[in-house]
């Protein structure tokens, strides 16, 4: 089966299991499915959508976001997202709208060389 272009590999989901609240074996929805709630909070912050356009698929948004909003007051995002960043440069981009540069950075007038300095004067 493929996973969907936002979800965690499988590799990815075993690094952080430990960190989750839960198990898959204790009764109630603590840990109903963990991958599947982290998945969909993947989904939002790449995607950049608004909770309520979440995709039913997760599960209704707003159970979503307010179990979003209790791990993030117990600062437990920090830690996962810590151990999922990776540092792949094959996919570093670069959006050069957002470089500036200082309006006299635009251009210079070129030095005129000391040689044509003096035949420039001569001419006057």
């Amino acid at each position: 089966m493929s996973r969907a272009r936002h979800a965690l590999s499988d590799a990815q989901f075993d690094r952080i299991q430990n960190l989750l609240p839960g198990k898959a074996s204790d009764s109630g929805a603590t840990a109903k499915d963990n991958r599947l709630f982290v998945d969909a909070v993947l989904f939002v912050l790449k995607t950049g959508i608004q909770w309520r356009d979440l995709p039913e698929r997760f599960g209704n948004w707003d159970t979503v976001y307010q179990r979003f909003n209790r791990w993030a007051k117990r600062g437990r995002w920090s830690g996962i997202f810590a151990e999922l960043q990776e540092f792949d440069l094959e996919e570093l981009q670069i959006d050069s709208t957002i470089i500036r540069a200082h309006q006299h950075a635009a251009g210079q007038k070129k030095a005129v060389p000391e040689k044509n300095r003096s035949a420039a004067r001569a001419e006057e």
